[in-house]
């Protein structure tokens, strides 16, 4: 059996073949991690500068003084605003100037910085994003003046309510987790948020060993080194390569105790529909049962074929948009399912999310419905590994957390062997977790 890549963790070098492309792995004396995969043909590259630190890791030291709550997604935002040697608009230029596709994203586990750009500029974005990364001044009137840019992002969050639904279902699963708070934190966190806790979060988690640099695409790797090594020489001292540091150990993976208990989380705002999600604790990274949880998912709710979207929409049409998903983080996950409906439909949508989930866990699946998820989960596998964005974000989070990176071959010799028998077992633990059902909406009109 194909097994996973398993990327050595203290080795300075790695190389390894898959399918005609080349991945490569550097670690730097100072603990900072660079990862390539080097695509023939391509003549574009995604570049990520990622930190293994993400929306849970903040800390609070008390409800008075929040500390670094809603820290992270403010640096998302402050470090394209300034460095030492570049102002925001030399930054913005900078990236305008080579048409690079430029961005930053904040999760629950880490943290990203990424560009994708023509394999002849990656120099001017190697240097652009080492210097936001490793130089940022965070300086005092950006962060005022980024204060009210993220309240207009969290208040144009707040107007979408299928986001608020989602956001409300992590809450009720999840309840006091770190897990469970809202990525971008809350308006009254970043109404709150001072300058100098910010700062000290920069400081506490961005070191040159918290780093992983990962790049695929055009991209030479003992050429991203060079480049990465040089631009190092221009930062701040504290980034240098004179430094000898292991890098940041690899997120933990494992099982925290589980809300034991259903929620019911009620949103009520004026709108022609209700969001309504049923959710429950899910699986973490690296469960055994992912696998058979990739099929039922395609099953239940993956597609326009699955049980969900042929008997909620097809055969009743009670929704447009109707799904099931699942989120997987070191030690916990959500798996849940969602409807937009009507909200005099809103009982009638619920009743059969929960029937069709209980079927699934008690009636036998068809063969030619397995079938159908197994051409589903390669065909979409094998589309997303056509983008050098998916291939670089593939690498970092191998890094990030358990050092295995799974190629399509791997991944669909386990999925092969997943039997029927496996996804109703699995369906039928699911059914026996914690329910909880969020809704959002015109909510006082659903019965619910």
């Amino acid at each position: 059996m194909t097994e996973p890549i398993k990327i050595p963790f203290l080795d300075a070098e790695f190389q390894y073949e898959l399918n005609g492309s080349v991945i490569k792995r550097t670690l730097l004396p100072n603990g900072l991690r660079i990862l390539t995969e080097q695509l023939p043909g391509a003549r574009s590259v995604t570049i990520g500068f990622w930190v293994g630190v993400g929306s849970r890791d903040e800390q609070a030291v008390s409800a008075a003084a929040p500390a670094s709550l809603g820290s992270t997604h403010f640096l998302e935002h402050l470090l394209f605003k300034g460095t030492a040697t570049r102002s925001a608009y030399e930054i913005a230029e900078g990236f305008d100037r080579i048409g690079a596709d430029n961005n930053a994203l904040t999760a629950k586990e880490y943290t990203c910085y990424h560009a994708k750009v023509r394999d002849s500029d990656l120099p001017q974005a190697v240097k652009l994003l080492s210097d936001m990364v490793y130089s940022s001044v965070i300086d005092a009137g950006e962060f005022e003046t980024e204060r009210g840019v993220i309240l207009e992002e969290l208040a144009m969050a707040a107007d979408d309510l299928a986001d608020v639904a989602h956001e409300q279902l992590f809450s009720a699963v999840l309840g006091d987790h770190p897990l469970g708070r809202p990525i971008g934190g809350t308006p009254e966190l970043i109404r709150g948020a001072r300058r100098d806790d910010v700062w000290q979060h920069y400081q506490n988690h961005y070191g040159a060993n918290s780093i992983v640099i990962t790049a695929a695409g055009g991209v030479a790797h003992e050429e991203l080194v060079e480049l990465v090594t040089e631009a190092l020489k221009t930062t701040s001292d504290r980034w240098g390569l004179d430094s000898s540091a292991d890098p940041v150990p690899r997120r933990t993976v494992g099982t925290v105790a589980e809300v034991t208990t259903a929620e019911r989380a009620v949103v009520q705002r004026e709108s022609e529909q209700v969001h309504v999600l049923l959710g429950s604790p899910g699986l973490i990274i690296g469960d055994e049962n992912r696998f058979s949880f990739a099929l039922m998912n395609s099953i239940l709710g993956g597609g326009m074929s699955s049980r969900l979207f042929q008997e909620i929409r097809e055969k009743r049409g009670l929704a447009y948009s109707t799904y099931a998903f699942g989120t997987s983080y070191s030690d916990s996950g959500v798996f849940g399912m969602y409807a937009g409906c009507a909200p005099e439909k809103a009982e009638q949508v619920v009743g059969l999310m929960r029937d069709e989930l209980a079927k699934l866990a008690t009636t036998e699946i068809s063969d030619e419905e397995l079938s159908r998820a197994l051409g589903q989960l390669a065909g979409s596998s094998a589309l997303a590994l056509e983008d050098s964005e998916t291939r670089m974000a593939r690498l970092a989070r191998a890094e990030l957390t358990q050092g295995e990176l799974w190629d399509i071959d791997a991944s669909l010799e386990r999925l092969e062997k997943v039997t029927k028998a496996d996804i109703v077992a699995l369906a039928s633990d699911l059914v026996s977790r914690p329910q909880s059902l969020v809704v959002v909406g015109a909510a006082a009109k659903t019965g619910l």
